[in-house]
């Protein structure tokens, strides 16, 4: 498989680049970001994928996320791919900021015409990291994943789906019960139709009370000054279902803190470590 570089800036002294390919999995070109450790030129390293929420692309977290500093120093490479298939043109597509671009919820769609190319849970764990390993020096063996909002849901429940894959998990701001929740259940209707048995296999709480688990500890931050909190977020709903299945989770709840980067950045530090700690490289 083949990919483009868009764009490459030392920083830290490793590589911040921006790569395009062709996706199988959803059918059309992608972009993604990879941050390259400076120890990426003479060894493999282990790799964080961060999974970006709502309106996002591989973009925001880049520039805003504040992650190299810390990368580097604890020999990390970062992966972040887009939210959605681009330039599909399906009818709504683009009309709501909550479904379609930018909104591919981390599911693999079954109704049409989504289903065709809304591939992201599949590009996220099969296709992704196999391109990654083609072209860059990582170690498949120490992986973690982690995200926010939308991503948030999406890390989890690959996680908890994919404990031989990852070895540690964690989330800003998840949305931790999406078929509870009027941003899930938009999503669920529109990509897997009325059957609520697919919806749970995307669910992280359903997840875990039917019995998945991580491979450790989650680690979970949320702001008390989010917006989004209580009508779409919900952690106490994980909370309670991870205490009754035995799945070890931590969920830090700031005072003063929101749904925005300011919030990200801040604990982004605490995020890195917590993986490195699992992944045995801190």
């Amino acid at each position: 498989m083949s990919i483009n570089t868009k764009s490459q800036h030392k920083s830290f002294g490793g590589i911040q680049g921006i790569y395009t390919h062709f996706s199988s999995s959803v059918m059309g070109e992608m972009e993604f970001s990879v941050y390259m450790p400076p120890q990426a030129d003479f060894a493999t390293v282990p790799v964080l994928t961060y999974l970006s929420g709502l309106t996002c692309t591989q973009d925001n977290v880049t520039t805003k996320g504040g992650f190299q500093r810390m990368a580097a120093e604890l020999c990390m490479a970062i992966v972040c791919p887009d939210t959605s298939p681009r330039g599909n043109g399906y009818p709504g597509e683009d009309d709501d900021y909550d479904f379609g671009l930018g909104a591919g919820f981390y599911v693999d769609a079954t109704r049409e015409p989504w289903s065709a190319s809304y591939k992201m849970y599949s590009y996220v764990v099969d296709e992704l990291p196999n391109l990654i390993s083609e072209h860059f020096p990582v170690d498949l063996s120490k992986a973690g994943i982690f995200g926010h909002s939308m991503g948030g849901h999406g890390a989890l429940v690959i996680g908890l789906k994919n404990p031989d894959k990852y070895q540690s998990v964690s989330a800003f701001s998840p949305i931790v019960a999406p078929s509870r929740v009027p941003w899930g259940q938009k999503a669920f209707k529109g990509y897997l139709g009325g059957d609520l048995e697919a919806w749970k296999s995307y669910d992280a709480t359903e997840l875990v009370r039917s019995g998945y688990k991580a491979n450790s500890k989650i680690l979970i931050d949320q702001g008390l000054d989010d917006t989004f909190l209580d009508t779409q977020l919900q952690p106490e709903l994980f909370e309670e279902v991870c205490k009754g299945a035995e799945q070890k989770v931590e969920i830090r709840l700031h005072e003063g803190y929101d749904h925005s980067y300011y919030f990200i950045s801040t604990f982004m530090e605490d995020h890195l470590r917590h993986h490195a700690q699992l992944l045995q490289i801190a």
